[in-house]
């Protein structure tokens, strides 16, 4: 039995591990011109980089370990992902060519897969089915909070010291946490909140939980709408700053400060919202949480496209802090959803299968094919300085097939979590019952 206290305690510590996690992966965007300028890399290059290389370990390994987190000592695994990810980010500002560079991010995609399944499903077992869209939503807002220190962190540190050394610093203050949540966090119990004990229940093979999700139409749908948005977003994100630099002629400085303003402050209150809203209409009608995030996407594509192409800086930069509050909606959502289509034992495992795919599709394919995209467009259309324009607001279109999906998505939900129910109540032993259905409170 896990106190509120204690509660708010795990929530605030996997809040915080998270914070270095896009710390770390944000670090890198902002630094892509002095890194571009030193090193002598191509936008290709810096999109391979953000993405591609990136994604194809993160995303790949997150699987085997988000089996491991369905059967081991989760927080364990959260610190020793942390640790191994921090000290690769502190040794990013030793490389000196793209191998080199290449090398140590796929180490620090490596640290970072087996993070997010394993808090995933502790979080699904820290608060029920009716919270946990919020809850994952607050857990969330590590992602614009560690975008806002990021943004501000690495402009600062770059112009104090230099690009290397601010990867060092970085790195070395992620290194600090891992001993405190591995000594101080408590674990709750698996599966606390569900019909059915995981004590007494056969965790699935690899081979048979994959097969029930794939059989789980709701979740495919799901599972393609996040890759579509993903692509989106993580093409905006790791684009946006060169987009300012070098199209409305902003400062590093001047950009990196309104990212951080932008993602910090409009992304948190776009995920925070998702989740409360997809809660909200989704406690009666399990469609509306998806129908929340297929509304925002639907509504943030012709922002974007007009943020990207009008000549104004100032209205570019209004539009565009609209358009990232709208494009995190789904953040909170996408995952309760999944986690209520699954029992408890295939919950790590069911993050890390979205995520493969989200991150595949998403942040190895976007960052790579804008860049591509954009010097396609420089080298034979000569769109010097108006190739990112063009290019990123391709990759926006994205959203469009992604909210289509989550409404499709939503139509099938009701049948299928009732499905679910069904099959976990007809394994119920006799002593067996919901476990601690009353903490239904969110903080």
């Amino acid at each position: 039995m896990i106190s509120t206290t204690q509660r708010r305690y795990v929530l605030f510590l996997l809040f915080m591990v998270s914070v270095f996690n896009y710390i770390d992966r944000t670090i890198l965007s902002v630094l892509q011109i002095p890194i571009k300028a030193d090193l002598r890399l191509s936008d290709a290059q810096l999109g391979a980089l953000t993405g591609l290389a990136f994604a194809l370990f993160y995303a790949t390994l997150g699987v085997p370990l988000g089996r491991l987190a369905d059967r081991w000592n989760r927080k364990g695994l959260i610190a020793g992902a942390l640790a191994v990810w921090s000290g690769m980010t502190a040794m990013t500002g030793l490389t000196n060519n793209f191998t080199s560079l290449v090398f140590y991010r796929v180490g620090v995609a490596v640290g970072e897969a087996g993070s997010i399944p394993a808090t995933h499903s502790l979080i699904s077992d820290l608060y029920p089915p009716t919270a946990r869209a919020t809850a994952l939503s607050i857990w969330g807002l590590s992602l614009p909070v560690g975008m806002l220190f990021g943004y501000s962190v690495a402009g600062s540190l770059a112009g104090a010291v230099g690009w290397r050394m601010a990867f060092a610093v970085v790195g070395i203050a992620g290194l600090v946490l891992a001993p405190i949540l591995l000594l101080t966090m408590p674990e709750p119990t698996r599966g606390r909140f569900d019909p059915v004990p995981v004590a007494g229940s056969t965790t699935p093979s690899l081979k048979q939980a994959l097969r029930q999700l794939w059989e789980k139409k709701a979740f495919r749908y799901l599972v393609a709408a996040g890759a579509f948005h993903a692509f989106a977003w993580y093409s905006v994100n790791s684009w946006n700053a060169p987009f300012y630099v070098r199209v409305h002629g902003m400062s590093l400085a001047k950009t990196s400060l309104y990212l951080a303003l932008v993602n910090g402050i409009g992304s948190a209150v776009g995920m925070y919202l998702g989740g409360r809203l997809a809660d909200h209409f989704g406690r009666n009608d399990p469609r509306g949480r998806a129908r929340v995030v297929a509304i925002a996407l639907f509504a943030m594509v012709p922002v974007a496209l007009v943020q990207y192409m009008v000549s104004s800086t100032e209205v570019s930069l209004a539009l565009g802090a609209i358009s990232l509050t709208l494009m995190l909606v789904y953040y909170g959502p996408i995952v309760a959803i999944a986690h209520q289509l699954v029992p408890a034992n295939m919950r790590a495992l069911t993050s890390a299968v979205l995520m493969l795919i989200l991150n595949l599709f998403g942040l190895g394919l976007g960052p790579l094919a804008t860049g591509y995209l954009s010097d396609i467009l420089s080298t034979h259309f000569g769109m010097a300085t108006d190739s990112l324009r063009y290019a990123i607001s391709f990759a926006v279109l994205f959203s469009l097939a992604g909210g289509w999906m989550f409404w499709r998505a939503s139509n099938l939900l009701p049948i299928e979590i009732l499905r679910e129910a069904e099959d976990l109540s007809s394994d119920i032993p006799v002593s067996g019952g919901v476990a601690e259905v009353g903490e239904a409170n969110i903080v």
